[in-house]
């Protein structure tokens, strides 16, 4: 236990200097550090300069992210959930088979699918596209496992052998009885699957490459090398010059979203930690 405080002390005084240091002039910075007179006048000040970076690229790759990120993870929702019902709920040939398919899924990373993905897309000749990119996110065996767990442990079989002995269909005790019993799998199933395709870095890199397509997981490393710290030659021939009070003030902005993902789903989340626990 006291380990664990002393790394969330260490990652908690990482933030927190993180933070303040986008309420700090450059300047200020290098003399005093983090700690030191704060300005939230620096925030309009650090706006403008995103603003101005490339005519407000770092807002449409915000744009982007929230595109791609939003749409993979609904449609995520939409595939596991049903998925996740169809194998623990229903009796078919190569049901454990599929199971075991999607458990391997899990384990594979994901770089190894990116080259056989852009030459898919590529084919079609979609890539630059972000609707390719949501589909391909929406595509999340995680997802289809939680579901899954979620079903097999939760709801009870005796109540859908009840609506079939009624005449209800497959589809119908799917919609009307395991989808609203269904909330917490939902919500662990869209955050993971959010935080999955907001911070995704290599597939839109590959996917995306021109600048007005990428995303901010991806912007964010051509801010760095576009940076006077970094790189004195790429920033001289710009008009807008960034340094640690901006580039903290980007990485803070495109944290927020996963945030707000994260307070939105706090309730759910916090009942769906015991998802698949059995009483004792």
């Amino acid at each position: 236990m006291s380990v664990l405080t002393v790394v969330a002390v260490i990652y908690l005084f990482i933030m927190v200097t993180f933070v303040l240091a986008m309420l700090r002039p450059e300047q200020s910075l290098s003399d005093q550090g983090a700690f030191g007179g704060l300005s939230l006048s620096m925030l309009r000040y650090d706006w403008r300069q995103l603003a101005g970076f490339s005519s407000g690229i770092y807002f449409t790759w915000f744009e982007n992210s929230t595109i791609v990120a939003f749409g993979g993870a609904a449609i995520a929702v939409a595939v596991a959930l049903p998925a996740g019902y169809a194998l623990a709920m229903l009796r078919f040939r190569g049901r454990r088979t599929l199971l075991f398919m999607t458990i391997l899924t899990m384990v594979m990373p994901n770089t190894v699918l990116v080259i056989p993905l852009f030459l898919e897309v590529s084919v079609v000749h979609q890539i630059d596209k972000l609707w390719p990119v949501a589909v391909i996110f929406g595509f999340f065996p995680f997802g289809t496992y939680l579901a899954f767990v979620h079903f097999k442990t939760t709801l009870p079989f005796e109540l859908l052998e009840s609506g079939r002995i009624d005449g209800v269909s497959e589809l119908g005790l799917f919609w009307r009885i395991a989808t609203p019993l269904a909330r917490q799998a939902a919500a662990l199933v869209f955050f993971f699957a959010f935080v999955a395709d907001w911070t995704n870095y290599f597939l839109p890199l590959v996917m995306l490459p021109s600048s007005g397509a990428q995303t901010v997981s991806v912007g964010l490393q051509e801010l760095i090398t576009s940076s006077q710290l970094f790189n004195a030659s790429a920033a001289a021939g710009l008009n807008v010059k960034l340094y640690i009070p901006e580039l903290a003030f980007a990485a803070v902005l495109q944290m927020l979203p996963v945030l707000a993902v994260f307070i939105g789903a706090q309730r759910y989340l916090q009942r769906g930690a015991t998802l698949g626990a059995v009483k004792g």
